[in-house]
């Protein structure tokens, strides 16, 4: 159950400190803390829960959310994000604690629970709502500002003008970054050895539990653990292992699988309610992966539809990068879409796909979220296909690239284009930058959770994290310029010798 927090807006003078004081507002949580609507998303999350309102009372949305954002931005493991939360005031102030506290605010095991309150959805709805209100905050300034100062108009909301500015309506205006890239799981590099090899033991776990009430009545089935275990490190341990090595190995390890999971339906024919929840859930993925993976050894194939690379986490699939490093990667796979320097998440899906058929969807999600559609989309070769060419022509839309058939003969008009082409190259680099932004310092490049919602939560809170981190940098550059004090030249001295 969840009940309306009036205290979800606080003041940082209002935040009592035992030991005196106040706290900085120029503090980056306290500045955060300032650009989040949580009233909005307090109600928003309040809609969303609906009918579903029921049960225990629940933690504050900014208590929650809060929490989790922390996290993310720190890097830190749930217990110590519960840690950093008790030592600093600034964070307690952040999810909106009235008054600095020494005992911890929640146990860690409810971080769990609040990735499971907030899904991807509602994290890319925060994420739109709060790159609007910026817009509007720096649309508004532009109006106060005085004429010939430089003053620009923003890029995106038109709903702040008013009438009496009888500006003409805008049908093209800005330019969308569109590319794709990987999600990595936190799981262990899958080969189809060490998956039998984790499949064997976790079946023979489900044996040891299902026959443990009949120990001194019924027989244990054999499982031939110490063999299988021997030969399997007689493989792993080999440095390159040859092909005919490498088949004698998945040969040896499916039968032994194909026997524990005989032995696991016959003992839980009448007692298979006895294996926990994740054992029950493990022996549906183990009876997949052994299909296909018995398919894989008959037909002598690489790879095979939906194919499962890790049993604790089934939704990864491997997505095909074409990268020099890793050629393939094992997570989800999301297009982005940067526009002014805001990020978006378009698609996220765990199994791979052509991003170049989802440029049409990235676009029309632009217009929904502008009113207009973009006068130039700047895209890598993939986007570049004859449908996206023609739908882009049809909608009036520049899309970057050379143009299809024979150069033109008059050298002026190729010179140009290269030009073009050129600077569209250039512009293009910050959707590629911003990926690794969002992989080296907001946990993009390694998603450590498990479940599927909860990964895909902490994939959107990642481009959260970007936006917000780019509207404190430009809330700060207008410091520079204020407290920039020009030294003087210094004068230049000659010497005769």
């Amino acid at each position: 159950m969840y009940t309306h927090n009036t205290n979800q807006l606080i003041m940082p003078d209002e935040f009592f400190l035992p030991f005196g004081g106040t706290l900085n507002p120029d503090n980056r949580w306290v500045v955060i803390a300032s650009i989040i609507p949580w009233a909005e998303v307090e109600s928003e999350y309040i809609k969303r829960l609906g009918k579903h309102n029921e049960g225990k009372k629940a933690y504050p949305v900014r208590l929650a959310l809060g929490s989790l954002i922390i996290k993310e931005k720190m890097g830190l493991s749930d217990e110590e994000t519960v840690l950093a939360i008790t030592e600093n005031p600034y964070l307690q102030y952040f999810i909106g604690l009235q008054e600095f506290q020494q005992k911890k605010p929640f146990d860690a095991s409810s971080m769990t629970h609040f990735r499971k309150r907030f899904d991807a959805d509602f994290i890319n709805d925060m994420n739109e709502l709060i790159v609007r209100k910026q817009l509007e905050k720096s649309s508004n300034n532009s109006k106060n500002d005085p004429p010939n100062k430089g003053g620009g108009t923003s890029s995106l909301d038109e709903s702040s003008e008013s009438p009496e500015d009888e500006m003409p309506q805008k049908h093209h205006q800005g330019k969308l970054l569109i590319d794709a890239t990987c999600a990595p799981a936190d799981i262990a590099y899958p080969t189809d050895v060490g998956l039998l090899n984790k499949a064997r033991e976790k079946l023979e776990s489900m044996i040891d539990t299902l026959h443990a009430p009949l120990i001194g009545k019924q027989r244990k089935p054999r499982t031939y653990r110490k063999k299988a275990r021997k030969q399997y490190l007689s493989l792993s341990k080999q440095r390159k292992p040859g092909k005919k090595k490498i088949r004698k190995a998945i040969h040896q390890q499916l039968g032994y699988v194909r026997r524990n999971l005989k032995h696991v339906m016959e003992l839980g024919k009448t007692r298979l309610h006895t294996l926990s929840k994740q054992q029950y859930r493990d022996l549906l993925v183990i009876q997949e992966m052994y299909r296909q993976q018995r398919t894989m050894f008959e037909e002598k194939s690489p790879s095979i539809a939906d194919r499962i690379v890790s049993i604790s986490q089934p939704h990864v699939r491997p997505i095909v990068r074409g990268k020099a490093n890793a050629r393939v990667e094992f997570g989800a796979k999301v297009s982005v879409s940067l526009v002014d320097g805001y990020a978006f998440l378009d698609v996220l899906s765990w199994d791979s796909y052509h991003e170049g058929k989802r440029l049409q969807e990235s676009v029309e999600k632009y217009k929904k979220r502008y009113g207009y559609y973009p006068e130039a989309i700047l895209a890598d070769a993939i986007y570049r296909t004859r449908e996206n060419r023609a739908y882009c022509k049809g909608l009036g839309i520049r899309l970057s690239g050379p143009k299809l058939g024979r150069p033109s003969k008059d050298e002026q008009i190729n010179m140009a284009q290269k030009q073009i082409e050129k600077q569209d190259a250039s512009e293009r680099n910050a959707i590629e930058g911003k990926f690794g932004e969002g992989k080296r310092r907001y946990g993009l490049g390694l998603i450590s959770a498990c479940l599927r919602q909860t990964s895909e939560t902490a994939i959107s809170l990642s481009l959260l994290l970007m936006n917000i981190g780019k509207v404190l940098r430009d809330s700060f550059l207008p410091f520079l310029f204020i407290f920039y004090i020009p030294l003087p030249k210094r004068k230049l001295y000659t010497f005769n010798l």
